[in-house]
């Protein structure tokens, strides 16, 4: 039997967080234990606006930042000790012993912002939607919870999910930050509700939105943690210029952006305002790649998908990109230097990834002259019109994909196009795509790569890949998980069905003023901000 309980009582320091995945952590100093101050309203830049607002239905930090605040959900990552897990509308769980049935008491005096009472029948409605999704609902999350068969709600305290085999991340996996809890009786009369609209139970509530320029909510009082949250409320502004964004944080016109910026614009800040702010730096649970459309062609054709991922060199591309970008580290589809990284020497072995640039190049000419491209071939690189890292990446590819005679054409889109063209119509040949998760879990991670899944934006097959997926999801042996984990990446690698780009590295500037937020390796993680405060106005 496991068992777990929210904490609730006062976090009054900023922790350094030691990452406990990778060797790299928060560079922020310990800060003295203070008195949080209540009041003030938090303003915060973020670098894109979101396709719909329903989390169930987006996977990008546009919709969550803005959003999380506003919900709750059944568990959470702990915002002080990564990658735990802690509840929220949870106050405590069980597992049975034969690992197929996960008990959850819920908290009864939680209220949505309407007035209504947050009940188990609202949890069991809201994971029905991410899991069983009815008809014209996407779900890009439905296929980390391949091994749950049920969800019930026996009593309005109670909720219970009943498995077909165990699983090996199921209660990570319940700790999504996208897993919100929505009142049932909107579901009811529209799964899509909240696509557009509001109405959660988190510590703050829906003010105003005006596309592509601010989103703001207030304080909501009757938050069942009753003395948070200590800010009377926050608000974000919108810009895809990463130049604008800085300037914000610059003025002080914006206290943070929680997501990134380059680098060279943290050092520039600090540079000009030292003390006044904190720079927190982790290592990213995303990476940044190019996603090839297998059912177009001449991307049918695996000769020509090895040799625009042999034409990459990923290696000096992380000397050049990481200080404009934060891009860096190479690896495959789990993160470097994590249980789930595959070896080097091992790495190295597949198109793209040895250390010889112009031998990689060589082979890459060779290919295209074998599958008929003697002298190459145009394409259009679709993109999102957001320049960190996104654009940034996109021209260092162009230029290495020149070197083999294939020109690309760059089209930035706007974030609900590029969307629309890339995850649900396959309306691209090429597409920058990150791949990312709130955690550190293979089911996460690697989604993206088998057949149906709504976040495999190249729409390729493989039983062979799809069976691993399935093992990997339900073997409790870590060993014998991380073969499977490695044997799934090593298929996608050979069959260059997927290009991955570079991992990330998160540079989040702040003012000090900024109390109580620690960076974790996630844009998407430790977003409620509830215990957050501002030092002053």
């Amino acid at each position: 039997m496991e068992t777990g309980a929210r904490r609730h009582g006062p976090l009054f320091i900023v922790v350094v967080l030691a990452v406990l995945i990778g060797s790299a952590t928060v560079g922020t100093a310990v800060q003295a234990a203070e008195t949080p101050r209540r009041g003030g309203i938090l303003l915060a830049a973020i670098g894109a606006d979101a396709p719909s607002l329903d989390p169930h239905q987006e996977q990008t930090f546009a919709t969550i930042q803005p959003v999380a605040p506003l919900y709750s959900t059944l568990l959470q990552i702990d915002p002080y000790s990564y990658p735990n897990v802690i509840g929220d509308v949870a106050s405590e769980w069980k597992i049975s012993p034969d690992g197929l049935t996960y008990t959850f008491k819920i908290r009864q005096d939680i209220r949505f912002h309407d007035g209504s009472p947050l009940t188990a029948a609202d949890v069991k409605a809201s994971h029905d939607k991410i899991l069983f999704p009815p008809e014209g609902v996407r779900s890009i999350r439905k296929h980390h919870y391949s091994a749950v068969a049920s969800v019930e709600a026996p009593d309005p305290s109670t909720v219970v999910f009943k498995l077909k085999f165990p699983s090996a991340s199921l209660l990570a996996n319940l700790a999504s930050p996208s897993n919100v809890i929505f009142p049932k009786k909107y579901l009811d009369k529209d799964p899509n509700y909240f696509k557009n609209n509001v109405m959660g139970s988190g510590p703050f509530r829906f003010k105003s939105y005006t596309r592509g320029s601010t989103f703001e909510a207030e304080r909501n009082p009757d938050y069942f943690v009753k003395d948070r949250p200590y800010l009377n409320g926050y608000k974000f502004f919108i810009s895809t210029e990463t130049s604008v964004r800085a300037a914000a944080i610059r003025s002080g016109r914006a206290h943070i952006e929680f997501r990134d910026l380059p680098l060279a614009e943290v050092e520039a800040i600090r540079k000009q305002l030292g003390d006044k702010v904190v720079v927190q730096q982790t290592p990213f649970v995303i990476h940044f790649d190019i996603t090839i459309n297998n059912t177009v062609k001449p991307f049918t054709d695996v000769r020509v998908r090895k040799a625009l991922t042999l034409a990459i060199d990923r290696y000096t591309g992380g000397k050049v990109l990481h200080g404009l970008t934060g891009l860096r580290d190479v690896g495959a589809l789990t993160r470097p230097g994590t249980e789930w990284a595959m070896a080097q020497s091992d790495l190295e072995r597949f198109p793209g990834f040895a250390r010889d640039a112009e031998k990689n190049r060589a082979e890459a000419r060779r290919l295209l002259a074998e599958a008929g491209y003697p002298n190459g071939f145009k394409v259009v690189l679709k993109n999102r019109n957001v320049k960190l890292p996104y654009q940034d990446f996109a021209v260092y590819v162009i230029q290495e994909w020149r070197k083999i005679g294939v020109e690309a054409e760059h089209r930035p889109l706007e974030t609900a196009a590029w969307y629309a063209d890339g995850r649900d119509q396959g309306n691209f040949e090429v597409v920058v795509t990150p791949i990312g998760a709130f955690i550190d879990d293979p089911d996460q991670l690697l989604a993206p790569y088998i057949t149906g899944s709504s976040q495999n934006w190249a729409r390729f097959s493989n039983p062979a890949i799809d069976d691993l997926y399935s093992r990997q999801a339900r073997t409790l042996d870590p060993a014998e998980r991380k073969r499977l984990v490695i044997e799934l990446q090593k298929i996608v690698l050979e069959n260059a069905y997927h290009m991955p780009g570079l991992w990330w590295s998160r540079n989040v500037v702040h003012w000090a003023k900024v109390k109580n937020w620690v960076a974790p390796p996630s844009h998407f993680t430790n977003q409620k901000l509830q215990d957050v405060w501002l030092s002053e106005d």
